[in-house]
């Protein structure tokens, strides 16, 4: 009988500790997973690096030849454009043909229609090229539907580092917030999330009268970030 209270009290020690320890280890499994998740912005005015023009003409005729003849006396006039405006040759690609007839009261007319390319980091000049275009009307080149000016920023790569921090930095402090309000301090990152980084007109969209695009650009990234709680 005295053999069988002592074990049953060893196995009562037994069950008290390991609940003791299985109980101590939820309370700190708990605080462990104590956390906020908030989001982080970071936000930077740049101006574009590269502007990209493609050019579309056409020439029409009553015959084939007169039709390319006719396209090809625009690009000549599109060449001394630019030129004239201080763009080296290597700066204008052309871009594509399309040729194409429609016959109406037996009579057939044929269209040449032409694309070429200006690319450049030049920006001014860019913007200046696409202010004094109506010379291009007076000279008698009529640009087709599609011109417009394109202005791009490839230097994303040298600012992510420092906008992703600024981003973080930023959700930190909603994270301090919060925890201020709740009567807790914020601790380490448990788990962070780069958002997509976004490049737009930092007007708004531009458009129309061959304009098309802005080179001033916002870029723009949210940084989701779960923060543990102390």
């Amino acid at each position: 009988m005295r053999r069988w209270l002592g074990s049953a009290a060893i196995i009562s020690v037994g069950i008290m500790v390991g609940g003791f320890v299985m109980g101590d280890g939820l309370v700190r499994m708990k605080a462990s997973e104590r956390s906020v998740t908030v989001r982080g912005l970071a936000e930077r005015e740049v101006v574009a690096d590269l502007a990209t023009w493609t050019v579309s003409y056409s020439g029409i005729a009553g015959d084939l030849a007169g039709a390319q003849s006719a396209a090809d006396r625009d690009a000549a006039s599109l060449r001394t454009y630019f030129k004239q405006l201080g763009f080296p040759d290597t700066a204008l690609t052309p871009a594509g043909v399309d040729v194409s007839s429609y016959t109406n009261d037996g009579i057939t007319r044929y269209t040449v229609r032409q694309r070429m390319v200006l690319r450049t980091t030049d920006i001014a000049r860019a913007q200046e090229a696409v202010r004094r275009q109506v010379e291009l009307v007076r000279r008698g080149v009529v640009l087709d539907d599609g011109s417009g000016m394109t202005y791009t920023f490839t230097g994303l790569n040298a600012i992510k580092p420092a906008m992703v921090a600024e981003a973080t930095r930023d959700a930190r402090a909603s994270a301090e917030q919060f925890a201020q309000d709740s009567g807790a301090s914020v601790g380490g990152i448990r788990n962070a999330t780069q958002g997509y980084f976004s490049i737009d007109a930092r007007d708004g969209e531009a458009g129309g009268w061959g304009v098309g695009d802005t080179p001033f650009k916002k870029v723009r990234v949210v940084t989701t970030v779960d923060f543990a709680l102390d």
